[in-house]
């Protein structure tokens, strides 16, 4: 019996020892931190253009409130003449009311309390019943613009709150890049980089493009190897939009700098159908743009770590195309 017990020992003590020590927290791959980095990379992208587009809005809504104003002030300044011409007429055709009482409606400043005031006063049929409407419906056309300037102007105030916030998700995830890449050995990081850079596909040899089109393409490949920078359009760094956006600059063609904007430059073309030069986008919603070059490739500000570079058309998750121009 205590034989046994013995034997039972030491096989339990066998097979314990024959079990292999794991670390409790195994590091992560190379494959595991670049798949971290990258979608770091990409959440500052879609915060990058959602800035971009708050931007385009923010220009819209500024340039609409300059109009807006200007026909408010326009709108009041023909008010104060139909009101000059009300208020000659109680001077020269209102009998029956005391001078302090016409005195008053004279010399109102608040329209509407000239207009409460003239309804009011006992002889008011003396007027002239069209003067009294048309000022009425002058009023009603000036509070109808203050209206519409105030809800522009609130527009703007919410459309800055929402840049800085976009912004602000911006630096953060970029930071957020940086200190998983910082926590890597320099060894590692070079292979991570390497890594990054493998997915680049080799520049093709010429680009068969023609009119305003070649002029994008060829404006776009002397970008490659140029850095990726959140909000830049050039002259050595580029987000993805600013890089379309200069291209077909350089073609005589404005483009916003915005990718889902960019996605409603011109006609929408099919993958089979495309063309060095036309735009292509990806994810949904659209957040980042790229250019056609043929032969499958596309050049594209792909992200910080990448830069400018020729990739596949379908490295990405692809959207669909348009042709500027």
């Amino acid at each position: 019996m205590r034989l046994a017990s013995a034997l039972l020992g030491v096989t339990a003590i066998a097979a314990i020892a024959l079990v292999p020590v794991t670390p409790a927290q195994a590091d992560p791959s190379i494959k595991d931190v670049k798949s971290k980095v990258d979608r770091l990379y990409h959440e500052a992208e879609q915060a990058q253009e959602r800035y971009n587009d708050a931007k385009l809005d923010l220009a819209d809504l500024r340039s609409d409130l300059a109009a807006l104003r200007a026909d408010e002030e326009r709108q009041s300044d023909k008010l104060e003449a139909v009101r000059d011409q009300v208020a000659d007429s109680v001077l020269r055709g209102y009998q029956g009311e005391s001078i302090s009482t016409v005195g008053q409606v004279v010399v109102s400043d608040d329209p509407t309390a000239f207009l409460g005031q003239l309804s009011t006063m006992s002889g008011f049929n003396d007027l002239q019943d069209t003067m009294f409407d048309a000022y009425s419906t002058e009023l009603e056309a000036l509070d109808l613009r203050r209206e519409a300037t105030a809800d522009r102007a609130a527009e703007i105030a919410e459309t800055t709150e929402q840049l800085a916030a976009e912004q602000e998700s911006v630096d953060e995830k970029l930071a957020d890049a940086k200190d998983v890449l910082a926590d890597l050995e320099a060894e590692e990081r070079e292979r991570l980089l390497s890594a990054s850079r493998s997915g680049e596909a080799r520049l093709p040899a010429s680009v068969p493009a023609s009119g305003r089109a070649a002029a994008a393409v060829a404006y776009a490949m002397a970008q490659v190897g140029d850095a990726y920078v959140y909000g830049a359009t050039g002259d050595n760094a580029f987000d993805c939009s600013g890089l379309t956006m200069r291209a077909w600059g350089a073609a005589g063609v404005g483009l916003p700098h915005s990718s889902s904007a960019q996605y409603s430059s011109g006609p929408h073309i099919s993958a089979s159908a495309l063309q060095p030069g036309d735009l292509v986008f990806y994810y949904s919603p659209i957040s980042h743009v790229g250019m056609y070059i043929g032969n499958g490739l596309i050049v594209h500000a792909a992200n910080p770590g990448t830069g400018v570079a020729v990739s596949g058309l379908y490295s990405m998750p692809y959207v669909g195309a348009v042709r500027p121009g």
